[in-house]
């Protein structure tokens, strides 16, 4: 079987690849404790990412509010993720928005960034 492009994916395929690549490489996540919280309005879906004590774990069910907001189009949120688009100036040009600490909105890209999804989502 073929491995999917990023292009081809679900909005929930690309969240539980994100888990998968991470869970896979903990290293730039340890002594990383947050909540992050992507509400994706374009695929009407909503998801938490809990980094805590070196793994990630998506939710999509959650009860607790983030530690910030992403609010971002899913085209957008696949250009971040492979590095195609940069968080600040997505989030200057109004195709972002944060509710809560942009802090750690900022440092989840930089963060994200760390992994070459790119090469990870070629990857069956």
């Amino acid at each position: 079987m073929m491995a999917k492009a990023m292009e081809d994916l679900t909005v929930k395929e690309t969240v539980k690849k994100i888990e998968d690549v991470i869970n896979d490489n903990p290293g730039p996540i340890e002594g990383v404790q947050a909540v992050y919280q992507y509400d994706i309005p374009d695929e009407d879906y909503s998801f938490q990412l809990h980094l805590k004590d070196g793994k990630a774990e998506v939710k999509e069910e959650y009860t607790e509010r983030g530690d910030c907001t992403i609010i971002i189009s899913y085209p957008n949120f696949k250009k971040m993720l492979l590095g195609k688009l940069n968080g600040t100036a997505a989030f200057m040009m109004g195709k972002l928005k944060v509710k809560g600490d942009i802090g750690k909105a900022l440092k989840v890209e930089a963060l994200l960034g760390q992994y070459n999804m790119e090469a990870e989502f070629g990857k069956s």
